[in-house]
């Protein structure tokens, strides 16, 4: 098969192409919920068993399709990582998650290392399902936690009570798990310090390896989205949003926990390597109903309805449905702005060795003009976000987005 891009499909990344410490990630989208969020525009529908099954055959045919373009071009590619995420993955039966799993591991190979994550809700988790996935091969688990407020939790629209978040972080641990990840948002309708701060130490107690700390987003055609048009919708002020996020920076560090990534916090070697993925612009693998992937400098994404998702691989082809070459402007203007999310920023000898110029020669301006607003550091190693750029990410990365 060609190294180019045809008109409907990615081509898989030579080794040659790879730097010698570049991992490759498998990302695996579950398109369904028990019910969708308020706040969430993610590529979700409410649970259909009939659907499940389709998807699941359909999802097999995906996979097996790249597993022979992976043999045809004679090349041993071994993931690194691998995310199952949705949607809301633990709503499948812990028949369907072995299932897949399995799938997964006849048509790719993955290093006996990997980081094996997958997402889950309290209500659609318990030690059952836990211990399916331990023994298929998982090794991370995503709780989606948000909040320990039960008020809050109605008014997001979740599901859940914060009694069943934290019995379900417990049947994770009875489960066997030693490497679990905790979702939280703040800055939530109605939200008060004292509720932020109340939930944060009761987490913080629970000393679970990773902590995502989340404002909320209001997104476009969402129950929020339309509340918050018509003024119905009451928020925190920025100035309190900014005092969470301040309050919640000081106190998981001085809980032991390193800020590594604007909203991302973990104990010592229990970064996301996934996410770490994404964030260094390495080539990622999209599988599923609305999933995006990134291979061979190509960004893709696929068809994002279920049905018209597995119509497309029942009549053959992969359901690709956008594809766009990434051009050298493009990625540095990616390196930049993801690499930034960290805290560790953007290193100007990788950045050299990757694109063969250094970033103060490509963004001299944008530089100098950050630095003067005090939202940027820079040196001869590195350049990264300053203490009071932290909050103000989007400021910072909207001026490395040099459109056409």
């Amino acid at each position: 098969m060609s190294k180019e891009l045809s008109a409907s499909e990615p081509s898989v990344p030579s080794a040659a192409a790879r730097e010698a410490r570049e991992e490759v990630g498998l990302y695996v989208h579950i398109p369904f919920c028990a019910k969708k969020c308020y706040y969430c525009d993610f590529n979700s529908y409410t649970l259909d068993r009939a659907m499940v099954e389709r998807f699941l055959h359909a999802l097999e045919q995906e996979v097996s399709q790249y597993s022979r373009k992976l043999e045809r071009r004679g090349e041993s590619v071994v993931f690194d990582t691998l995310f199952i995420g949705g949607g809301t993955p633990t709503c499948l039966a812990a028949k369907e998650l072995r299932r897949l799993l399995e799938m997964l591991r006849a048509h790719f190979t993955f290093r006996a290392d990997a980081e094996v994550s997958c997402e889950a809700n309290p209500g659609s988790s318990n030690v059952d399902k836990y211990g399916a996935l331990r023994e298929a091969g998982v090794n991370r688990i995503s709780i989606g936690v948000q909040s320990l407020d039960d008020g809050l939790l109605q008014r997001i629209g979740r599901v859940h009570s914060a009694q069943e978040a934290l019995e379900s972080f417990d049947a994770a641990r009875r489960a066997g798990f030693e490497n679990i990840n905790l979702d939280l948002m703040f800055a939530l309708p109605g939200q008060t310090q004292e509720q932020w701060q109340q939930t944060l130490q009761r987490i913080i107690q629970l000393e679970s390896e990773h902590l995502s700390c989340y404002s909320l987003i209001v997104e476009e055609q969402t129950p929020f989205g339309d509340a918050y048009a018509a003024g119905r919708l009451t928020l925190p002020s920025e100035d309190d949003e900014l005092t969470m996020y301040e309050w919640a920076i000081a106190s998981l560090r001085a809980a032991g926990y390193d800020h590594y990534e604007i909203s991302n916090f973990a104990r010592p070697g229990r970064r996301s390597r996934h996410n770490t993925i994404y964030w260094r612009i390495q080539p990622y693998l999209g599988l599923g109903p609305g999933a995006h992937g990134y291979w061979d400098g190509v960004r893709y994404s696929n068809e994002r309805l279920p049905h018209r998702y597995a119509e497309a691989l029942a009549a053959g082809r992969l359901p690709i449905v956008e594809t766009r070459r990434v051009d050298k402007d493009e990625a540095m203007d990616d390196t930049m702005i993801f690499g930034l999310r960290m805290l560790a920023g953007v290193d100007r000898a990788a950045f050299r060795s990757r694109f063969g110029v250094d970033v103060a020669e490509v963004y001299a301006r944008e530089l100098r003009n950050l630095q003067e607003l005090g939202l940027l550091e820079v040196d001869e190693e590195s350049v990264r976000l300053s203490a009071r750029g932290l909050p103000m990410g989007n400021r910072v990365f909207e001026a490395f987005l040099r459109l056409p």
